[in-house]
């Protein structure tokens, strides 16, 4: 029992002695494979460095050297300061001394100022209960109506009411030959009937009861046209029950005679406006 037990710590020993070999030869091994990386890392085939440097300029500047900059590039030591420009801002005064538009195109704006002012007046109580509504331009003014000052609810027919009103509207008109325009225009809720099966249909009818109404009022019908846009031009949001109801509407367009298609003749129109007819420049 003696013996085993000594046979035994023999082993035991002779184990314990081999065992720094295996981290000894680990560590030789690192140290090689560390002293081998760091020779390949430092030496460098120059004829191949070369190459490759050659390569790249060839491809990136098309084979093309670029001239290293060596010197610095000098920086202005003094800021420059930029000046700022300054806009003119004229008056309508000015712009109508510097404008090159006639006499009687200038006289016309005028005209639409003192008509706009008339429409104010005489429709007063429908624009304070937003019913109408004036538009001035230097060339033309908008007369917004409300469609339900108008007309019934999916109706062409003007009601009783729409009497009065387009009849002071044609005594402020009937006097100027300016061309009249009259619009009609929906919100975009559909319409399906016999009589009217789009809104297309019922903006056209409305413009066109509109015009008939004028012309009953004694405004020559070479003034006038009627045209329906349906629901495709608004003026608030359709998503809303008070948009819906700005858009339900009739608009009278009254055109300063340059701009109207049918207002004048060509030659009337460019000596108005004191530039050249298409007629003049063909010869």
């Amino acid at each position: 029992m003696a013996r085993k037990s000594r046979n035994r710590d023999l082993f035991e020993e002779s184990d314990n002695h081999e065992r720094w070999l295996v981290s000894y030869a680990d560590f030789v091994t690192l140290l090689f494979a560390f002293f081998v990386v760091m020779y390949s890392i430092s030496s460098v085939n120059n004829e191949k460095y070369e190459m490759l440097s050659s390569a790249l300029e060839g491809a990136f500047v098309g084979g093309h050297k670029v001239d290293v900059i060596k010197d610095p590039i000098e920086v202005e030591k003094k800021l420059t300061t930029i000046k700022p420009i300054i806009l003119e801002n004229p008056t309508t005064e000015e712009l109508d001394r510097k404008s090159e538009l006639s006499d009687e195109i200038l006289k016309e704006r005028r005209q639409l100022q003192l008509i706009s002012e008339q429409f104010e007046d005489v429709l007063q109580p429908y624009i304070e209960n937003n019913l109408v509504d004036v538009k001035k331009n230097d060339f033309w003014i908008e007369l917004e109506m409300n469609s339900e000052l108008l007309f019934l609810s999916g109706e062409a027919e003007l009601s009783r009411k729409a009497i009065p009103v387009l009849k002071k509207v044609a005594e402020v008109v009937r006097t100027i030959p300016n061309v009249i325009n009259v619009e009609g225009h929906t919100d975009n809720v559909p319409i399906d009937t016999v009589e009217f099966p789009s809104n297309w249909d019922l903006s056209s009818a409305r413009a066109t009861a509109v015009v008939r109404e004028f012309e009953m009022s004694r405004i020559s019908p070479q003034r006038l046209s009627a045209v329906g846009y349906g629901e495709f031009h608004p003026i608030a949001d359709n998503n809303s029950v008070e948009g819906r109801f700005k858009n339900r509407r009739v608009v009278l367009v009254l055109m300063s005679q340059a701009f109207a298609r049918y207002g004048m003749s060509d030659q009337q129109r460019a000596e108005m406006l004191n530039i050249k007819s298409s007629a003049d420049s063909s010869q």
